[in-house]
């Protein structure tokens, strides 16, 4: 007896149509322990930015003044800023990036962003991108995010959401608390790539049967470090290198929000100022513990 066959046709927000074939499910193959998956977290798994979130969370909480969002946000822009054009002198921006958290306990730390996952972040994943780690999962095969936000957030958002684990930003703890500098660099850039590389030692994974997701130009390092990069609501430069390479994309947004979303990731800090100061009234600073 023949196998059905089903044909789907879908259009993308580029008014590319596209279509495949789909039949009965063959029988599953044997998991493969040296495959596994990457993703990205900002506008890759979640629309928008983890630790925008987060601090909007931190608001809501009366944990910041309007001024200590001011100055945060200033702190990050400096930071990203000083990332891309002058990558060889930015220890300062470093070790300004987490300075809000200083004296704060890790157990809160974490409990607020199980906290602020559910409340503001849950609602935002991506389903396709959430599919795309499940298909993963699936086959037998681990899954990491890999992110800049602080380890404490991506390991609630993978736990969350049944991944393997995360890499990310970490943060200096003396005796459970946050000293308010980082232990290593920020995981930005080939930072990523390096990680995932250590990983990969440590594990026994095949880079080159691994996969990679993410939206930004900016994860090019660690997208070419395996075998199977995708880019995933990709900026403008990503989805060039993308094409030249023949590289899968797959894009989850669709008319304006697509414009919205796809924002610089350097709006991020100015757009943390305005959306969170204009929505709340904050008047004292409270710190966890």
């Amino acid at each position: 007896m023949a196998r059905s066959r089903r044909v789907t046709v879908s259009t993308d927000v580029h008014g590319h149509t596209a279509g495949w074939a789909e039949t009965e499910p063959a029988p599953p193959s044997a998991p493969d322990p040296t495959a596994a998956a990457f993703f990205d977290v900002d506008n890759t798994m979640m629309r928008g930015a983890s630790i925008y979130w987060f601090a909007r969370g931190l608001a809501a909480r009366n944990y910041f003044t309007t001024a200590d969002l001011a100055r945060f946000a200033w702190q990050q822009l400096r930071f990203r800023l000083l990332a891309r054009e002058h990558a060889g002198d930015m220890s300062q921006a470093r070790d300004a990036a987490l300075a809000f958290i200083e004296g704060w306990r890790v157990d809160d730390m974490e409990r607020l962003a199980q906290e602020i996952f559910d409340e503001m972040m849950a609602p935002r994943i991506w389903v396709g991108t959430r599919q795309l780690a499940q298909r993963h999962l699936d086959a037998g095969e681990r899954v990491w995010l890999v992110s800049a936000a602080p380890v404490e957030i991506g390991r609630v958002i993978a736990s969350r959401l049944g991944l393997t684990g995360a890499i990310g930003t970490v943060a200096e703890v003396v005796d459970g608390a946050y000293t308010g500098r980082l232990a290593g660099d920020l995981m930005h850039g080939p930072a990523k790539a390096e990680a995932v590389t250590q990983l990969a030692a440590v594990e026994g994974l095949d880079l080159v049967r691994c996969a990679a997701y993410s939206d930004s130009a900016n994860d090019l390092p660690l997208l070419h470090t395996v075998g199977r990069p995708v880019a995933v609501n990709p900026d403008g430069a990503l989805l060039r290198r993308a094409r030249e390479h023949g590289w899968e994309v797959c894009d989850f947004r669709t008319g304006r929000r697509a414009v919205k979303i796809a924002v610089p990731s350097t709006a991020v800090a100015g757009a943390l100022v305005g959306a969170v100061s204009a929505g709340l009234a904050l008047h004292r600073r409270r710190r966890p513990g």
